[in-house]
């Protein structure tokens, strides 16, 4: 599991340096340059994400089960995972859907991740979902607070509506069946609904 680890602390490290020190992480943007800030921290947080596939994938190959989920907390993630392929293209698309979830990828990082918790009990996956879920409720707390010091860029305003909401909606519902029904077991080798 060094890989997985090391992987999770890269990927979510880099994601975690507006968290830690937000006047930090300007500094250093002001220092390399926005641009060249932006490009070492991707280069950073694909090398992290590379090996986080490839480390989990290996702790697969010899799982240690820390618990047994029942059935019923498998057929809870399939419900918690409804929302999350909506809430993914709802953070791209001004909306109703964007302004009600305030940080909806936030959102849909929570709902995945203790989805995945609830379905699944070796130690690789607690600490991979785990992990994502603590980063995402430390930067959902981290947002506030950045805001309320107002060190939060707000984001040029976009036009949004109705058309939006429905792209997201009628969108992210699709990606979630194809998922269900197809795409998760051809990626992950595990097919939801069981089989």
């Amino acid at each position: 599991m060094t890989w997985l680890i090391i992987g999770l602390v890269l990927f979510l490290g880099v994601h975690s340096v507006s968290i830690v020190s937000p006047q930090g992480r300007q500094a250093l943007a002001q220092r390399m340059g926005e641009g060249g800030f932006k490009g070492v921290y991707t280069l950073l947080s694909f090398a992290g994400l590379a090996l986080i596939v490839w480390g989990y994938g290996i702790a697969r190959q010899a799982p240690v089960l820390l618990y047994s989920p029942p059935t019923g907390l498998r057929h809870l993630a399939l419900l918690l995972m409804l929302p999350v392929f909506v809430l993914l293209l709802a953070a791209y698309l001004p909306g109703r859907i964007q302004r009600s979830a305030r940080h909806p990828m936030l959102l849909a990082v929570k709902c995945w991740a203790l989805a995945h918790l609830l379905a699944n009990g070796t130690a690789a996956d607690v600490l991979l979902f785990g992990g994502f879920l603590a980063w995402a409720v430390a930067d959902r707390i981290s947002v506030k607070r950045r805001a309320a010091a107002g060190l939060l860029r707000s984001p040029p305003a976009l036009p949004g509506g109705a058309a939006n909401d429905a792209v997201a909606l009628v969108g992210g519902l699709a990606i979630y069946l194809v998922f269900v029904f197809w795409a998760h077991a051809w990626l992950f080798g595990v097919q939801p609904l069981g089989g």
